[in-house]
């Protein structure tokens, strides 16, 4: 006997997994949420201005040097190592410091969130304004189909669609195209379910600045019939943002959707320090979305609080990749499956 295959889902947010969301309560939820004392809980959401200004100033002197040197051995095979390493800051590092300067939780200084927040978002080849709505739904609705507009991997899974987008082929395209939308004072209908009207002009704002820098990079390129203008700013999107992938699909790719528990949708994976600072933090992403004002810098020590009522963390990339890439091959023939979770004795029992 065999059984009919599932019909595959809309996973746009603007058709009819929407209105299913809405109906099974999905939607604007109540989480799980692990329990914490009030008093360290006001401990580890403190925040700092020290570790994201000392870690700022790395990340931008390792921008800096890699990219000096690239310049000074222009011509050389000597520039390839350079323009690797600018390369992964300039297009991957970015995604992290784009990310926590966007809860604005990096520093204490609300305006220093927000300058790095724009110019990483500018880096990351996003428009700020729109993305910050869109990251706000996705908390809101983690992985919930019909409503996060940031599902990286939806069932089945196209295992050409992550091949491209360790190049970002298919993200910056697509967002090139937005923005141009934006420019000329146009959102597209996803949008305008989560972006509120009184932000649509900073959009257009944005978006009409991010094209004119783009366009004055490819005039340099042009005038000095060189693409050494274009491997500062626009090549270093397809050539360095390969690392934000690797590190990004161990967020949720094959793990459950429409559940009300970020344990069972979220991923904890131990990394190295240099990991650790390239990513900010985030590999803690259990506890990331649990709490998602505490700092980048008290990730760690809100792990430790939380451990007992934790899934195992994974030991590293591989073993969080042993598991990842088994499941994508899986729904790519069954979009039903995914990885479930399991808790030690001592966790409070799942919310699906």
């Amino acid at each position: 006997m065999t059984t009919a295959p599932l019909p595959k889902r809309d996973y746009s947010i603007t058709g009819p997994e929407t209105k299913l969301a809405e109906e099974r309560g999905l939607a604007d939820a109540q989480w799980y949420a692990s329990e914490i004392p009030r008093q360290r809980m006001r401990e580890l959401m403190q925040r700092r201005d020290g570790p994201a200004l000392f870690h700022t100033i790395l990340w931008f002197a390792l921008l800096t040097g890699s990219g000096v040197l690239g310049y000074i051995k222009w011509g050389t095979w000597w520039a390839l190592p350079c323009f690797l390493v600018y390369g992964v800051i300039y297009a991957s590092s970015s995604d992290s410091r784009w990310h926590e300067n966007m809860h604005r939780t990096a520093f204490k200084t609300v305006w220093l969130n927000d300058v790095i927040y724009e110019i990483a978002s500018f880096m990351v080849f996003r428009e700020s304004v729109s993305w910050r709505w869109s990251h706000t739904r996705h908390h809101t609705d983690t992985i919930i189909v019909g409503r996060d507009p940031e599902i990286a991997v939806p069932r089945p899974a196209s295992l050409w669609n992550v091949f491209l987008a360790f190049f970002s082929l298919k993200s910056a395209p697509k967002e090139f195209v937005r923005m141009l939308k934006h420019c000329f004072g146009h959102m597209t209908p996803a949008e305008l379910t989560y972006i509120p009207e009184s932000e649509h002009h900073q959009v257009y704002r944005n978006a009409r600045i991010y094209v004119l820098i783009y366009a004055s990079v490819v005039g340099a390129a042009i005038y000095t019939q060189s693409i050494l203008p274009l491997m500062y700013i626009g090549l270093p999107t397809l050539y360095g943002s390969w690392l934000m992938v690797v590190f990004g699909l161990t967020q949720h790719a094959g793990l459950a959707e429409d559940v009300l528990d970020h344990r069972l949708n979220c991923r904890t994976v131990y990394m190295n320090p240099i990991f650790r600072y390239l990513y900010l933090e985030m590999n803690y992403h259990v506890e990331h979305h649990m709490f998602p004002m505490v700092p980048y810098h008290a990730l760690g020590k809100l792990h430790q609080e939380l451990k007992a009522d934790m899934p195992k963390p994974y030991s590293g990339l591989w073993e969080a990749y042993r598991e990842i890439v088994p499941a994508l091959f899986k729904q790519v023939k069954d979009p039903a499956y995914f990885v479930k979770r399991e808790l030690p004795p001592t966790a409070k029992p799942l919310l699906t």
